[in-house]
């Protein structure tokens, strides 16, 4: 079986649309493309190495496999190299044209095509970008890792990495790591429920007992 796992960036808002470039997803309106930019250094460099590890195919949504498809194949430098020999599995109707070499179509329903591609023995599988399809597999329990890149900006709008479908869990840290720039890398596996408690200590108070009663027609 495969593992599913991401390396995203993101704004500290969550924010994950157009790290790369001012044109490269301007829906929206958005205008903060290219918004991870500045805070590029060589050890962040060596930290996303470390994020997108040395043996993996792709997963992609279709949005960022255009993106992706419309730039690597003309790319000569080691990432280049490798995106253009892995294969390539996309989120994508027949309108998107798989022009770019070892790309395959993910056919019928997409949870379904993912949950027997993961099935599959082979290589992880690594998304990159594609906020929908992330979207989709995080509200079905698909995704093993979670690799997320957080840059010290806030971007307000934007395609975000989390929504209201992702299922809740706990996640435990695997590692965890700081750029000079201030991006904070850190991997976690996905883990167990969601544990709970409460720093309440004795019995409630009058005062708290009236609140609660305040408050129950909002629940």
């Amino acid at each position: 079986m495969r593992t599913i796992r991401t390396a995203t960036f993101v704004s500290m808002d969550g924010v994950m649309q157009a790290p790369g470039g001012p044109t490269e997803d301007p829906r929206g309106g958005f205008r903060f493309g290219g918004w991870t930019f500045t805070f590029w250094d060589e050890k962040l460099g060596q930290l996303m190495d470390r994020a997108m590890g040395e043996d993996y195919d792709l997963l992609l949504g279709r949005c960022t496999y255009e993106i992706f498809a419309a730039f690597w194949p003309h790319q000569d430098d080691e990432i280049g190299r490798t995106f253009n020999a892995v294969n390539k599995y996309v989120a994508a109707g027949a309108e998107t044209p798989l022009d770019w070499a070892h790309s395959h179509r993910l056919e019928g329903d997409v949870i379904e095509a993912v949950r027997r591609l993961k099935e599959t023995e082979g290589r992880d599988l690594l998304i990159q970008g594609s906020s929908e399809l992330i979207h989709a597999l995080l509200a079905h329990d698909l995704i093993d890792q979670l690799t997320i890149l957080t840059f010290p900006v806030v971007l307000g709008t934007g395609r975000r990495l989390f929504d209201q479908g992702s299922r809740p869990h706990a996640w435990t840290v695997e590692s965890s790591d700081v750029s000079s720039t201030g991006v904070v890398v850190a991997t976690y596996r996905l883990g167990g429920e969601v544990p709970v408690g409460s720093f309440a200590n004795g019995d409630p108070s009058k005062a708290e007992l009236r609140r609660r009663e305040r408050w129950a027609g909002d629940v």
